[in-house]
C-alpha cells in the first residue's frame, strides 16, 4: 500500500514537472503549449510508457474542477473597461456562435462519418467552443499586443462560451440516451427553455456569490496565507451550489470572479498572484489528464473523416459564425478575420466529448476519439499561425507607453491601499516636470542613497526613486507619468498613419480635401467626434477606420477617453492583407453611402457634358 502511494505520487509529480519544463520550449519557440501538454499524456499514456487510465467520470471530475478554477481567475482578471468595450461582440459570440458552429459542423459531420444527425450535433457542440488559455498563451509567447477591443472579446468569449457549449452538450446526450427521437419543434423548444433556466440560474447563483465573497474577505480577518485558499474554496463552493440547484455552475464561477475582481476586494495582488499559479497547475492537471485518458491506437481508422472535419471548422464553420455575429458591430474585416482564425479548440472540448462515454452512448468513443483528433489539428494549423497572421493583417498595436520601472507592494493593516514603488525614467513626464495629482503625491523620494521627503527634492530627475502610498484602484495615469514617452517612429508610420491630423478640425477640411462622402451633419463634426461617432460613442487607442481613400487612426487617447491625437493613411492598412475577411454593416452602410457618392457625382458629370453639346443645337444660329 505503502508503494502504491509513493509510486502514485512519482508519476503524478513527475508528469507536472514535465508539463512545467516543457513551458520554456514553448516560450522559445512559440508552440502551443496546449499541444505539449496533451503530447505528454499521449506518450505517458497506455500506447505510450503504458499507464492505464481509463475512467470517464473521473477525468471529467477533475476536468471540471479545473475548468472551474480557470474560468474564476478569467473572471477575476478582467476588468469592467474590458467588458464595456467588448461584452455585447462577445456574447453574441458565445451564444450565436456557438449554435450557428455546432449547426453548420454537424451537418459536416453527419455526412463525413457513420453518426445519426443528433450524434453529428452531439459533436458539434462538444467543439463548438474555444479555450482561451492556449491563445493567450500564444500572444503572450509571441510578445503581441493587440488591441484592447480585440483581446477583450477574444477573452470574454473564451469565458463565456464554455458553459453555452457544456449546456448544449449535456442535453444532446441526455436526448440521445432516452433514446427518443423528438420532433425538431419540439426539442429546440425544450432546449430554449433549458437554456433560460440554466444560465439564468447560474448568472443569479454568480453574481449574488461573487458579492457574498467580497464582503466574506473584507469582513473576516483572515491570515494572509490563508486568504487566497479561501478565496479559491469559496468559488468552487459557488460552482458547486449553482450546478446543485440546476443552474450552470460555469457561468456562476465565472461571473463570481468578475463580480469579486472588480470590486474593492482586500489583498488584490495576493490573490492575482496565487489564482495565476492554480490557474497554470489547473491546465496542467486537465491537459495531462485527458491525454492520458485517450487512445491514439483508435486513432488511424477515423484519421481521415476527422482531419477534414478539423479543417472544416477552422476554414468554414468558425469563419461563418463569427463573421454573421459580429456584422452588427462595427470590426474591420482584418479583425473580424483573426477573431475568426484565433478560435483554437483544446482541452474544454476533449472533456465535453468525455459526455458521450458517461452518458454510455453506442458511439460515444467513436465521438471522443474525432474530437480530440479535431483539437490536435486545431492547435497544429491555428496555433503555431496566430503572431505571424497577427502582423500580417496589421493589428500588433505598437506600445503607448516606453519603459516603467515600478514595484506594488501590500502593506500589512492597509485595507485597499499599497504601496508603489516608482524610478523615474529619462524622458518620462514627472522628469519633464508634469506634475503629481494631490492625491497621489509622495510619501518618499530616494535620491543618490539619501531619503527625503517630496517637498524638499523640486523637480524630479532621473534614477529617482518615488514611493507613494494610493488607494488599490489607482488610475493608470501614474504609469504613464513614469514611464518614458513612446514617439511614433518611422518602423510605426504604416501603422499610425504618415501624417498627423489635429482632433479639433472640422470634418469638412478633410472632406474638402479628399472627397470622403460625408454627410452635412458628418462635416459639421470634428474630427474627433467624427471618429467616436464612428465607433458607437467611444474610441480607443489604435482604433482605425476607412472613410472613402483615406483611414484615420486613433494615435492616442487621454484618461477621460478623449482622443488627443489622430494618424492618417492614404495606404490603408486594412486593404492589404490578402486573405478572406468580412464585412460588418458599419463597413457596408459606408461603402454603400461612397459608392451612391461616386454615382451621384458621375451623372452629375455626364448631365453637364450632354448640356453643353446640346446647346448649340438648341441656339438659334443668326445670320
Amino acid at each position: 500500500m505503502d508503494q502504491t502511494i509513493y509510486l502514485v505520487t512519482l508519476v503524478a509529480t513527475a508528469l507536472v514537472l514535465a508539463a512545467a519544463f516543457s513551458s520554456l520550449i514553448a516560450f522559445r519557440f512559440g508552440a502551443p503549449l496546449l499541444l505539449l501538454f496533451l503530447g505528454i499524456g499521449l506518450v505517458t499514456g497506455a500506447d505510450g510508457l503504458g499507464i492505464q487510465f481509463d475512467n470517464a467520470r473521473l477525468a471529467y471530475f477533475a476536468g471540471s474542477l479545473a475548468l472551474a478554477t480557470i474560468l474564476f481567475d478569467s473572471g477575476f482578471g478582467t476588468p469592467l473597461n474590458a467588458l464595456r468595450q467588448a461584452a455585447l461582440p462577445a456574447i453574441s459570440l458565445a451564444t450565436m456562435g456557438v449554435a450557428l458552429t455546432t449547426l453548420v459542423f454537424g451537418v459536416a459531420a453527419f455526412y463525413l462519418t457513420p453518426l445519426t444527425w443528433l450524434e453529428s450535433f452531439l459533436l458539434g457542440a462538444a467543439v463548438a467552443s474555444t479555450d482561451a488559455a492556449a491563445v493567450f498563451f500564444l500572444l503572450r509567447a509571441g510578445n503581441l499586443s493587440l488591441r484592447d477591443r480585440v483581446r477583450s472579446t477574444l477573452e470574454i468569449e473564451s469565458g463565456t462560451n464554455d458553459p453555452i457549449a457544456i449546456f448544449l452538450t449535456i442535453t444532446l446526450v441526455e436526448v440521445i440516451a432516452l433514446g427518443a427521437d423528438p420532433e425538431a419543434q419540439v426539442l429546440l423548444l425544450d432546449i430554449v427553455i433549458g437554456f433560460i433556466e440554466h444560465m439564468g440560474l447560474g448568472a443569479i447563483a454568480g453574481v449574488l456569490g461573487g458579492m457574498a465573497i467580497v464582503r466574506l474577505v473584507d469582513r473576516l480577518n483572515l491570515d494572509s496565507g490563508l486568504l487566497p485558499i479561501f478565496v479559491l474554496t469559496l468559488s468552487l463552493l459557488v460552482f458547486a451550489g449553482a450546478g446543485a440547484i440546476g443552474g450552470s455552475g460555469f457561468l456562476a464561477v465565472y461571473l463570481a470572479g468578475l463580480v469579486a475582481g472588480n470590486s474593492q476586494i482586500r489583498a488584490t495582488n495576493t490573490l492575482k498572484r496565487f489564482q495565476d499559479g492554480m490557474s497554470w497547475l489547473a491546465q496542467i492537471i486537465m491537459f495531462l489528464v485527458l491525454g492520458l485518458f485517450a487512445t491514439p491506437s483508435q486513432f488511424p481508422a477515423i484519421l481521415v473523416p476527422a482531419v477534414l472535419l478539423g479543417l472544416f471548422l477552422i476554414f468554414i464553420a468558425r469563419p461563418l459564425a463569427v463573421s454573421l455575429c459580429l456584422m452588427p458591430f462595427r470590426f474591420p474585416r482584418a479583425e473580424t478575420a483573426f477573431i475568426s482564425w484565433v478560435g483554437l479548440r483544446g482541452a474544454v472540448s476533449i472533456l465535453l466529448a468525455l459526455t458521450p462515454l458517461i452518458g454510455g452512448l453506442e458511439n460515444g468513443r467513436l465521438i471522443f476519439n474525432i474530437a480530440f483528433i479535431v483539437v490536435l489539428v486545431s492547435l497544429v494549423v491555428q496555433g503555431w499561425t496566430v503572431g505571424p497572421l497577427a502582423r500580417r493583417l496589421g493589428l500588433i498595436v505598437p506600445a503607448r507607453l516606453g519603459p516603467l520601472n515600478k514595484v506594488e507592494l501590500e502593506l500589512p493593516g492597509s485595507a485597499h491601499h499599497e504601496l508603489l514603488a516608482y524610478t523615474v525614467v529619462a524622458g518620462s513626464p514627472v522628469a519633464r516636470g508634469q506634475r503629481i495629482p494631490r492625491w497621489a503625491r509622495p510619501s518618499l523620494v530616494v535620491r543618490d542613497g539619501r531619503s527625503m521627503r517630496f517637498q524638499e527634492m523640486g523637480r524630479l530627475v532621473a534614477g529617482d526613486h518615488v514611493y507613494i502610498f494610493v488607494p488599490d484602484r489607482y488610475p493608470r495615469l501614474l504609469d504613464r507619468l513614469f514611464a518614458s514617452r513612446m514617439e511614433v517612429d518611422p518602423e510605426d508610420e504604416d501603422f499610425f498613419g504618415a501624417f498627423a491630423v489635429e482632433p479639433g478640425r472640422l470634418a469638412s477640411d478633410l472632406e474638402m480635401a479628399y472627397g470622403l462622402g460625408l454627410s452635412e451633419a458628418e462635416q459639421k463634426m470634428t474630427i474627433g467626434a467624427l471618429l467616436n461617432e464612428r465607433f458607437g460613442g467611444h474610441a480607443e487607442y489604435a482604433d482605425r477606420v476607412m472613410i472613402g481613400p483615406i483611414e484615420l487612426i486613433v494615435r492616442d487617447v487621454d484618461e477621460k477617453g478623449k482622443i488627443t491625437s489622430i494618424g492618417l493613411s492614404t495606404e490603408p492598412l486594412a486593404m492589404r492583407p490578402s486573405v478572406p475577411m468580412f464585412l460588418s454593416f458599419g463597413e457596408i452602410g459606408d461603402r454603400l453611402a461612397a459608392a451612391w457618392t461616386r454615382l451621384r457625382a458621375h451623372r452629375g458629370g455626364e448631365a453637364k457634358p450632354a448640356a453643353a453639346e446640346k446647346a448649340p443645337e438648341d441656339t438659334p444660329v443668326n445670320g
